[in-house]
């Protein structure tokens, strides 16, 4: 039985039933053939404020309901994302542009953020307080009622449901406004998921939308808490707006996350993690690899190898197995793409593997001898794209680290750790792996970064959940009410 059937979302919104959009809609398009998969509504303010409305209006009962009854709800969800695997990833594939170990990945980090949010529902949630008179003061957290959750189109189920999943189980109501290029499967999937599970009507709400449903999304007044993931500039603007209406925004924003390759390291081993850092689902992740930073004395070789990599690599469609690399998700993004590489290159980069493409099929590329104001260096690229800086020690490789205002993720590869870790001390970033590359997520973990990379580690493991999606609330308690001389 399909978990998803087209004549359910055609030109529609989920509100804890399939409804008609009052903005109209939009094709569901495959990046990897141009084939129209269907269409989805689109949201309009109007859809936002009926949807936070309605949210409002349930969530007490969600609430209220025992911890228990909530937890058995996201373990059905887990296992529904897991018995339906096979068509999640096929629009994964289809609609995301997702390679099938990607498509695969995405499915299993989805209901693993599930399962340990049913956990979430049944930790202690508030902490005995000393108190100087004879009362009993506690704090617990309590939930801050409807969430607001701004999802991307690049890595579409895992950045909605890490946010939606956590919420819910401490028992707030979720509005999620998913991006229309991915509002399939980084949202219909999920409303019918969340819909079998068991999740009450209105408790949770799919509304693909632009501009207009974001800033309505975050203007409405029963949305008390944004989670947003997306690029700093729109950040910037989704901070703004929340601050201007007293609202908590948890912002997980860009990255030109570094990799550090010490004079020590193992060449092969380390190009082999450089092109996974750079070239996994066409570099558009937010801790993709953006900066090789290579000793001198084993750039040369480094570099042969990661080129040798890059021209081994296959792009072709995700549709269809075997590509390593699928198509970037539209024109514009290829289009930005191509003028950082070229800029690059005319402004001195050597053009060490790639450079071209085929319609939205880009080649992985590496590019050497770049300097600190080489275009495909100084800035988020978000596509397959590798520069490689030499350095000569570390204190010089400790100010081009640093020399970013981004700071996300960091990877260290050296035979010795603490090394890694001593350097690592020396370099702001949300996220450290010594020995690793950038790109990683698991949802026991804590995730975010610092500078124009977000708001600090806002998603992930149970301390970062509560504080993201809760209210401390002071709670006195005495046995004979309190006397006062006046």
């Amino acid at each position: 039985m399909s978990l998803l059937d087209a004549d359910k979302f055609t030109s529609a919104l989920f509100t804890g039933a399939w409804t008609p959009a009052k903005g109209g809609d939009t094709e569901v398009v495959s990046p990897s053939s141009g084939t129209v998969l269907g269409r989805i509504g689109i949201a309009d303010a109007d859809d936002v404020h009926e949807a936070a409305q309605r949210a409002a209006k349930v969530q007490p009962a969600w609430a209220a309901l025992s911890f228990e009854e909530r937890a058995a709800i996201l373990r059905r969800a887990g296992d529904i994302l897991n018995a339906n695997a096979q068509e999640i990833s096929h629009w994964l594939r289809h609609e995301g542009g997702a390679a099938a170990g990607m498509a695969g990945f995405q499915v299993h980090v989805a209901s693993e953020e599930c399962y340990e949010a049913a956990a979430l529902a049944s930790q202690p949630h508030g902490e005995i307080l000393r108190t100087a008179k004879p009362r009993l003061s506690f704090s617990r957290q309590v939930p801050v009622g409807v969430v607001g959750v701004i999802a991307p189109f690049n890595v579409p189920l895992i950045l909605g449901i890490r946010s939606v999943a956590p919420a819910l189980a401490v028992g707030n109501s979720v509005i999620l406004k998913p991006d229309p290029r991915t509002a399939v499967c980084g949202g219909a999937v999920l409303a019918e998921v969340f819909r079998q599970a068991g999740v009450p009507e209105g408790v949770f709400q799919v509304l693909p939308g632009g501009v207009e449903a974001g800033e309505a999304l975050v203007a409405t007044p029963p949305v008390r808490v944004i989670s947003f993931t997306g690029s700093t500039p729109a950040g910037r603007k989704v901070g703004e707006a929340a601050a201007r209406h007293l609202k908590r925004a948890h912002l997980e924003l860009g990255g030109n996350s570094p990799l550090v390759i010490l004079d020590d390291a193992d060449v092969e081993a380390a190009a082999s993690i450089g092109a996974w850092g750079s070239f996994l689902h066409q570099g558009q992740i937010c801790m993709t690899t953006g900066r090789h930073l290579v000793h001198e004395s084993i750039a040369d070789a480094y570099v042969d190898e990661l080129a040798a990599k890059a021209e081994a690599l296959a792009v072709g469609s995700t549709e269809q197995d075997g590509a390593a690399l699928g198509p970037i998700i539209d024109t514009g993004q290829r289009d930005k793409i191509h003028h950082l590489v070229t800029s690059s290159v005319e402004a001195g980069a050597r053009l060490r593997a790639g450079g071209t493409y085929e319609g939205l099929y880009y080649r992985p590329t590496v590019l050497d001898q770049v300097s600190t104001t080489t275009a495909a260096y100084a800035e988020e690229v978000f596509g397959p794209v590798a520069p490689v800086m030499r350095f000569s020690g570390i204190d010089e490789l400790v100010e081009l680290a640093t020399s970013s205002e981004y700071g996300l993720s960091l990877g260290v590869i050296t035979t010795n750790p603490m090394r890694g870790l001593e350097i690592a001390d020396r370099i702001p970033s949300g996220i450290v792996h010594v020995n690793d590359q950038t790109v990683d997520d698991e949802a026991v973990a804590p995730f975010g970064g610092v500078g124009d990379s977000g708001t600090g580690s806002r998603f992930g493991g149970t301390r970062a959940n509560l504080e993201a999606f809760t209210e401390t609330q002071w709670i006195t308690m005495q046995a004979d009410p309190a006397r006062y001389p006046f």
